[in-house]
């Protein structure tokens, strides 16, 4: 399970770059076509941003995904991804090797079955945001722009 005090390096991140780029929530809830309280319950920790909306997000006002989940101080400028399963999914099996785990031992650590994980390796569903935030704690230091096939200006 997922606590409050886990999403705090997204939501802290999501409302400091909302607030150094001077835009208001309700321009953000416009731009990603939801409501302002569901804006105020990501940066809130309320709620979890569906990782697709974190990606319009990014995407929206050139943020990376590395800064919004705490994993680097500062922004770092890229292009927009083209949020890509197959591209996700290689990408996924290939970090989970080099780390040396199998989908079992990710699973576990995720708190889900094998069989679910999989799923994100083959490309048939988005990984959770959840899901995506645990990995950076279980695997040795990587990029989740990279992840996503995101190349940097």
């Amino acid at each position: 399970m997922i606590l409050l005090d886990e999403r705090i390096c997204i939501v802290v991140n999501l409302r400091r770059s909302r607030e150094n780029l001077d835009i208001k929530q309700y321009e953000v809830a416009k731009k990603l076509n939801v409501h302002t309280s569901t804006v105020s319950g990501w940066e809130t920790g309320k709620d979890i941003i569906p990782l697709k909306r974190l990606i319009q997000f990014a995407n929206s006002y050139d943020i990376s995904l590395d800064y919004l989940f705490g994993l680097i101080p500062e922004n770092k400028e890229y292009y927009p991804i083209e949020l890509d399963l197959n591209v996700l999914a290689r990408n996924l099996r290939i970090l989970r090797k080099k780390n040396d785990m199998t989908q079992e031992d990710v699973a576990e650590k995720l708190h889900t079955v094998q069989s679910g994980y999989s799923h994100y390796e083959q490309g048939i569903y988005l990984i959770p945001t959840a899901f995506l935030h645990e990995l950076t704690k279980i695997y040795k230091k990587f990029s989740i722009d990279a992840l996503f096939g995101r190349i940097s200006k």
